[in-house]
């Protein structure tokens, strides 16, 4: 039987929140989910007392309060089944990225991971997923075998290509939240055990040559590389090494299939220009979440980004005047490289048809309801600085908060495909009941 938490139970303040404080939720109820029947129970009891619904798993990227609302929380949904021969898994909703990679390499398997193994597997494909593979395998969702959602209509649907084939091409992309409560879903694993990887911190000094470097670089490595820089002033804790503590650095991630040798020969411009830390190594796929080594402590946390054609020298030179040591910026900046199978069509079409940039812009700070206001101005100062490099889009995994729109979420997709996303909500949740996080209709 489903257990429902309201303000009076000691464990409703828990079950309301996750990672991302930005938006604090306020239901009217609880339901905390250990099974997709607990998930039916919960719609159709939402149905009954006239309730929105809204959804909570880990909380990374939460949208828009749930205040008064009914919010299901799926944490507790913990299942993963791996059939090693077949290549695949089954992953329950409440199942992070690090516990499914951890899963699949008992079998030297590998599943589309994203940079941070405390994201939920469902909610980082439902959005997409540009995962550390993406450049040789393409988006994750482009890797999914069938879903399990249950919908307005409290009934638990299992979708594929050949059943309910709409509603599977617009979850899979397109269904974070807005669509029904996705119970579990089914995924390709891929055979990879192992890899080259790490990072290199650069100092403030250093940061505008090998940023440089790094875009240039860019053009030429093989679709098994993949890259990303961070430029953040690192806080000043004990916990952090004593070059890194309170410093502006750039952090060059790396993640090759390759072999050593040739990772190795791939890197050596970035040696060359001497990091003052160096974790780049062979190491197994199980330890892929220590490359961007992101934080884990709960935080109001606001981001948004931009997909860029290209990173040229005057690019470059715009984000360092924007973000650089010299820019006194209030927030993280981070460029991931695409580009390769990220950029082509899927062999399985989904909603994320739009797939025009080689580089995805990120930028991320935390601050109070007091201080937003002015990180968002930081941002769109950014923004406006980049726009003639800008495809127009956006990464849609990588939109979180309450001030993104519906005209941004929208630039992430293809015109024709966000027509046809709020044809698919319609003909399935006409009433809105899903309308707690971000949609297109």
């Amino acid at each position: 039987m489903t257990d429902y938490l309201t303000e009076t139970d000691a464990a409703y303040d828990s079950a309301r929140s996750g990672y991302n404080l930005a938006v604090p939720h306020r239901p009217a109820a609880i339901a905390v989910a250990r099974t997709a029947d607990d998930v039916v129970h919960a719609v159709r009891e939402a149905r009954r007392r006239g309730l929105g619904v809204a959804v909570l798993a880990t909380g990374h990227g939460p949208s828009r309060p749930a205040d008064g609302q009914l919010l299901i929380n799926t944490s507790a949904m913990k299942g993963v089944t791996v059939d090693p021969a077949a290549r695949w898994a089954r992953v329950e909703a409440g199942v992070r990225g690090g516990e499914l990679v951890q899963a699949a390499a008992i079998n030297d398997l590998a599943p589309l991971s994203g940079s941070s193994p405390e994201v939920g597997v469902v909610s980082y494909h439902l959005g997409g997923g540009l995962g550390l593979l993406g450049r040789s395998l393409g988006w994750a969702v482009d890797h999914v075998r069938a879903i399990e959602v249950v919908t307005a209509d409290g009934v638990l649907r299992r979708t594929t290509p050949d059943s309910e084939p709409d509603l599977f091409w617009a979850l899979r992309g397109g269904g974070k939240g807005t669509l029904g409560v996705v119970t579990a879903i089914e995924i390709d694993l891929h055979p990879i055990a192992r890899l080259y990887g790490g990072g290199l911190h650069f100092a403030a000094d250093r940061v505008e040559e090998a940023l440089t470097l790094w875009a240039e670089w860019t053009r030429t490595p093989p679709e098994t590389m993949a890259s990303s820089v961070l430029l953040i002033r690192m806080p000043d804790i004990p916990v952090l090494p004593e070059p890194l503590r309170g410093q502006y650095v750039m952090h060059l991630r790396i993640l090759f299939t390759g072999s050593a040798a040739e990772g190795e020969r791939l890197i050596a411009p970035f040696r060359a220009l001497g990091p003052i830390t160096d974790t780049v190594t062979e190491m197994p796929y199980s330890a892929v979440g220590s490359i961007h080594a992101e934080p884990t402590i709960p935080v109001a946390f606001h981001a948004r980004n931009r997909m860029l054609r290209t990173l040229d020298a005057d690019a470059v030179q715009a984000v360092l005047r924007h973000a650089g040591p010299d820019a006194a910026a209030p927030f993280l900046l981070e460029l991931r490289h695409a580009g390769g199978a990220l950029a082509r069509p899927a062999e399985r079409p989904s909603a994320l048809g739009r797939r025009d940039g080689e580089f995805v812009l990120y930028v991320g700070g935390a601050a109070g309801p007091d201080e937003a206001p002015a990180l968002q101005a930081r941002f769109a100062e950014l923004f406006a600085a980049v726009e003639p490099w800008a495809t127009g889009g956006v990464c849609v995994n990588f939109l979180s908060g309450p001030d993104v729109t519906a005209e941004e979420l929208a630039s992430g997709y293809l015109p024709d495909d966000v027509e046809r996303l709020a044809r698919i909500k319609h003909a399935y949740d006409p009433e809105n009941l899903f309308r707690t996080h971000h949609g297109l209709a």
